[in-house]
């Protein structure tokens, strides 16, 4: 896929030269020297931030360089916008990645840009650019060519992220493309470029200087929010790890206890993940640690809370639960897991082929609150008990609550009748 993309980028570009030609601005070398000037002078500004954000999270995030990138394809034809793309990220890889991205993924990334900025010059060029920002049917167009841009770009790298990685599911693409912050970040950040492009449209080229102070602060907010989930995030599956978890159980918890809630506690262990390791090596026991988390993340609701308590140990909170204290929708949840592991088919490539990993099951225990426990700590405890006794009863089970009873003896309340 990654050098159909960048095939695709370059035919596009080629293409789109002779009808470029036509299209220029009268100022369009101006425009263009401004916008890889600003691209490079906002790249340095924040060049200690964007080391520390690639330092600090390694896998593919939102660039801000396309506040400048979008302003290109707003002002120029797309022949001329994509060298302003080539331009700022040739600088940001001298500058960013070299050392530190491998070349090949530095190409496709300025492949997935250059083809979102052709999609959206295509756009913005149905009407002269001249009338683009005095009309209204102009600002229908600049965001119509805003979604084209983020539709283009996110859904390339979104696809890429999901091919390399375990589940190659809709599922999981979904998921990621839709995860809220970066997608707020992306439109965030194309929205200055709009701005940009209607400032220097309107007023003159050298009003792209008056972008550069709100796009550095943007670059050192999106950092501390970085550094803040990578402090609280699991580096192999994504969930959270043991202290973040603890954090924020315990608070759902007081939380509960509050407005008298129930809710459900789950501990989960692989089945025999030792023999995995020692039979594949790590590498591979990592993709099968990633899996079960996305099998375990599918299953419970966006509120509930997964964590990672290292090794091939995993921890959810149910908060809000309902019925008999909490255990019904816990050993509901609990049941889907254990089914959707046991279906997992892991695919790793390796020198010699592809590694497949399957017959994966896991035990898990659980605990209810406040029939179990009236805290974290007790609830755990309990919990880590049951998912013992499911371990002793044959594994791939589940057991629940102080007396480890088994998932089928946890029967729905008799409904009560009043007179």
């Amino acid at each position: 896929m990654l050098l159909v993309v960048e095939l695709l980028a370059a035919v596009t570009t080629a293409s789109s030269i002779p009808q470029g030609l036509t299209q220029l601005p009268h100022d369009w070398a101006l425009v263009m020297a401004v916008l890889i000037g600003a691209g490079i002078l906002s790249t340095e500004a924040s060049l200690g931030v964007e080391r520390m954000r690639h330092r600090s999270d390694e896998s593919p995030h939102i660039d801000l360089s396309s506040v400048w990138t979008f302003a290109a394809a707003a002002l120029l034809p797309g022949a001329a916008a994509s060298a302003v793309v080539l331009g700022i990220y040739a600088h940001l890889y001298a500058r960013v990645w070299r050392g530190g991205i491998p070349p090949h993924r530095a190409i496709f990334s300025t492949a997935t840009v250059v083809l979102a900025v052709q999609a959206a010059s295509a756009v913005t060029g149905l009407v002269d650019r001249d009338a683009l920002f005095k009309s209204f049917p102009g600002l229908a167009l600049v965001v119509a060519a805003v979604l084209a841009y983020a539709a283009v770009n996110m859904v390339l790298v979104v696809a890429v992220i999901v091919l390399s990685g375990p589940n190659r599911d809709l599922a999981t693409f979904l998921h990621v493309l839709t995860r809220g912050d970066e997608a707020v970040l992306e439109f965030a950040t194309l929205s200055m470029g709009a701005l940009a492009a209607g400032a220097m449209g309107a007023l003159g080229p050298a009003y792209a200087v008056l972008v550069l102070p709100p796009l550095i602060v943007l670059h050192r907010t999106v950092l501390v929010r970085q550094l803040e989930e990578a402090a609280s995030v699991d580096g192999k599956t994504g969930l959270l790890n043991a202290a973040a978890w603890h954090v924020r159980a315990a608070r759902a918890l007081r939380r509960a206890e509050r407005t008298a809630d129930h809710a459900g506690l789950l501990v989960l262990d692989l089945d025999h993940f030792k023999l995995v390791n020692d039979r594949y090596g790590h590498l591979v026991g990592d993709h099968v640690l990633a899996a079960v988390a996305a099998a375990v993340r599918a299953e419970v609701r966006d509120d509930d809370l997964v964590g990672r308590f290292g090794g091939e140990e995993f921890v959810v909170l149910l908060p809000s639960t309902d019925g008999d204290d909490g255990r019904i929708a816990a050993v509901t949840v609990a049941e889907r897991i254990r089914g959707r592991v046991a279906g997992i088919r892991v695919e790793v490539p390796d020198a010699d082929g592809t590694v497949v990993v399957d017959d994966l099951t896991v035990s898990i225990g659980g605990a209810s609150f406040p029939a179990d426990g009236a805290d974290l700590s007790q609830l755990l405890e309990v919990a880590d008990t049951a998912m013992y006794a499911a371990k002793r009863a044959g594994r791939n089970t589940v057991r629940m609550g102080l007396h480890a009873v088994p998932s089928g003896a946890v029967r729905p309340a008799p409904r009560r009748h009043h007179s």
